[in-house]
């Protein structure tokens, strides 16, 4: 009788897990904008709608009077509005806009810039609970210091992406720093809706997590083009099943509560 009840909690427990199993989706994909562009506003997020999927956009404090009301209805949509600082601050600003050379900033500028963003942002969608952050420029040197641990310790941002190429797909959650997570940053002459269908394919493969950075598309700068955004969200669309399509902040949050 023992054998037979002992047989059965076993038999009950593994179904219990294969079908916890099932419902998981094999994998991650995150899709991510920076610099708050007007393409994104025309091009991206309409794609997005149509195709009923999510995303991140990471802004800068650039928006203007006709661009803010369309920021705020993109975040009453779902999606993620995020901090990428208010005035971009990067190395290739030097000749482009000095007062923003990252090299004329100290970690102490950085963050408090950081956390007026913030405040812009709770500003536009009234979110609490915490933000998630992007280096611009994926650069995590001001004034030749590294700021990593000063926007640890200073606690403005939950979980912060960095850069990377199309072979970054996480799998080691164990091990994987919530301030310094590896993207993918779309570039190209140009990208096609193909080599992104196969950095998601990757992902499948791997079972992880893979994280798209995005700038233009379909216009503006480092440009990806509409037709291969567009093809990359159709299948992104046609494989639901297989694939969980969701944002930045909730995509980590998932994979920390299972280190």
């Amino acid at each position: 009788m023992k054998k037979l009840t002992l047989f059965l909690l076993l038999l009950n427990f593994l179904f219990a897990a294969n079908a916890q199993q099932a419902k998981r989706k094999k994998a991650i994909i995150v899709l991510t904008y920076d610099d708050g562009l007007t393409s994104q506003l025309n091009t991206a997020i309409p794609q997005l709608d149509s195709a009923h999927l999510t995303a991140t956009f990471f802004l800068t404090g650039n928006m203007t009077e006709a661009s803010l009301p369309r920021w705020r209805q993109a975040g009453e949509k779902g999606y993620e509005l995020a901090n990428h600082t208010l005035y971009h601050p990067c190395l290739l600003n030097v000749k482009t806009n000095p007062a923003d050379n990252s090299a004329n900033y100290t970690p102490y500028i950085m963050v408090r810039e950081i956390k007026e963003m913030n405040t812009l942002l709770l500003a536009l969608d009234s979110k609490t609970g915490g933000r998630t952050y992007a280096y611009p420029c994926t650069e995590l040197e001001v004034g030749g210091v590294n700021y990593v641990d000063t926007l640890r310790k200073a606690g403005l941002a939950k979980y912060a992406r960095i850069g990377g190429g199309p072979d970054a797909v996480i799998t080691d959650f164990k091990n994987l720093d919530p301030l310094k997570v590896p993207s993918w940053g779309v570039t190209g002459n140009p990208v096609t809706g193909d080599a992104l269908i196969d950095f998601v394919k990757k992902v499948q493969q791997s079972g992880g997590l893979g994280i798209f950075m995005f700038h233009g598309v379909g216009g503006d700068y480092l440009v990806t083009p509409a037709d291969a955004h567009r093809k990359l969200l159709a299948y992104l669309k046609a494989h639901r099943n297989e694939i969980e399509v969701t944002t930045f902040m909730k995509a980590m949050d998932e994979v920390m509560a299972a280190k």
